[in-house]
C-alpha cells in the first residue's frame, strides 16, 4: 500500500497521510476516486479512515460523495482527501504562461470553471459536457460542504499545488439541497421572539460559508468591530460590496416585509448568537432586529463593547422606543456620513 500511494501521489502525500491513518492497517480504507459509487459500494462500519488520492476538483457531485464518505464511517472516523483550491489555481496558471498570455488564460479559465458551473442558466450545459471535471473550486466552499455533511476540521497542508485536509465524522450530513448559491442569497437569522427569518443580501462570501462560523472563531477570534479576523470565506468583489454597503441593500426586503426595522440590533445567526451573555440573548429576542445597528453609535471596538452598547440601547428603547429610535438613528447617520464609520 505504502508503493502504490507513493507511486499515486507521491511520497510527501504518503509522509502526511501516515501521520494520521495506518496504510498497511486493513480497517483504513485507499482510494483514488471520483464516483461515490466506489464508496457506497464498500461496507458501513468497517473502517475507522477513509483517504482518498484523487482532488474533488473532478468530483461532479461533491456533497453526494463526502455523504457517502460519512455513512461508512463511525463518529470520530477519519477522513482524508486534497483540492485544488482556486488561489493554488491561479498562481499555477500565472506561473506556467508568459506575461499577459496568463492573466488571458486565467480570465477565461477562471469564467469557464468558476463562474459559468454557477449560473442556473449555464450549469446543466457545463456539467453535461465537463462531467464536473477539473472545477474551480474554493478552499471556503470545500470546507463548508465538509461541515455541512458531518465533518470537523482537523489539520490541512499544501503538497504539490495540492491543500490536503483531515476531517472527522462528528455527525450526520444536513443535507443541504438548497446552497446559497446565486447572487442574492437568504440567510437564517433570529428575528423577534427567537422566530427564524430569512434576511435578504448580495453574496459576498463563498458557498457554504455560512456552515463555517464556529470554524472561523476558533481558528481566528473576532476583529474590532465583532467581525471575524482574516476570514478567508469573503470573496474579492464581496470586500467591495461590503466597503460601500452595497451587499445590504436587499435588507429592505425583510424592511418592507416587516421582519425588521429601520433601527435595531443587528439580526444574528445561531452560531454568533450563542456567543452572546444570556441576558442579552433574552433581550434582543423581545424586539425585532433592525437595518442600522447601535453599532454606528457607539463605534464599539470588542465583543465586549458590542454587548455592551446593544445593552444601553435595549434598555432605553425600553422605556421610550420612538424617541430611543429616532435618536440612535440620526447619530447613526451623522457617524456614518461624517466619521466615515464603517463596520467592515
Amino acid at each position: 500500500m505504502k508503493e502504490l500511494i507513493i507511486r499515486e501521489s507521491g511520497e510527501k502525500v504518503y509522509n502526511y497521510i501516515s501521520q494520521f491513518t495506518d496504510v498497511e492497517d486493513k480497517t483504513n480504507l485507499f482510494v483514488s476516486t471520483t464516483s461515490k459509487f466506489n464508496i457506497e459500494n464498500q461496507p458501513a462500519n468497517q473502517f475507522k479512515t477513509i483517504t482518498n488520492l484523487r482532488r474533488i476538483n473532478d468530483i461532479r457531485y461533491i456533497n453526494k460523495f463526502f455523504e457517502a464518505v460519512n455513512s461508512k464511517l463511525p463518529i470520530g472516523g477519519i477522513f482524508i482527501n486534497c483540492v485544488e483550491t482556486y488561489t493554488l489555481r491561479k498562481r499555477r496558471i500565472l506561473k506556467k504562461f508568459p506575461p499577459v498570455l496568463n492573466w488571458i488564460y486565467y480570465f477565461f479559465d477562471w469564467t469557464l470553471k468558476r463562474v459559468i458551473p454557477k449560473l442556473p442558466i449555464t450549469k446543466k450545459v457545463y456539467f453535461f459536457f465537463t462531467r464536473g471535471m477539473n472545477r474551480v473550486i474554493s478552499q471556503a466552499e470545500t470546507y463548508g460542504r465538509l461541515y455541512s455533511c458531518g465533518f470537523s476540521f482537523i489539520d490541512e497542508k499544501f503538497i504539490n499545488n495540492n491543500l490536503y485536509f483531515v476531517f472527522k465524522k462528528v455527525k450526520k450530513p444536513a443535507f443541504d439541497y438548497h446552497p446559497t448559491y446565486g447572487a442574492l442569497i437568504r440567510l437564517k437569522r433570529y428575528g423577534k421572539n427567537g422566530k427564524l427569518i430569512k434576511v435578504y443580501k448580495f453574496r459576498t462570501m463563498h458557498a457554504y460559508s455560512e456552515y463555517l462560523q464556529n470554524y472561523i472563531f476558533e481558528k481566528n477570534n473576532l476583529q474590532e468591530g465583532g467581525k471575524f479576523r482574516n476570514d478567508f470565506r469573503v470573496n474579492t468583489i464581496g470586500k467591495i460590496m461590503r466597503k460601500f454597503w452595497i451587499d445590504e441593500l436587499p435588507m429592505f426586503i425583510n424592511l418592507f416585509k416587516g421582519n425588521l426595522k429601520l433601527f435595531g440590533v443587528r439580526p444574528l445567526s445561531q452560531q454568533y448568537f450563542d456567543l452572546y451573555d444570556a441576558d442579552l440573548k433574552e433581550k434582543r429576542l423581545k424586539y425585532r432586529p433592525g437595518l442600522v445597528p447601535p453599532f454606528y453609535v457607539d463605534l464599539p471596538k470588542t465583543f465586549k463593547e458590542i454587548m455592551d452598547s446593544e445593552k444601553r440601547y435595549l434598555e432605553a428603547y425600553d422605556k421610550h422606543p420612538f424617541r430611543t429610535d429616532w435618536k440612535y438613528f440620526w447619530k447613526a447617520f451623522y457617524n456614518i456620513v461624517f466619521k466615515h464609520a464603517r463596520s467592515n
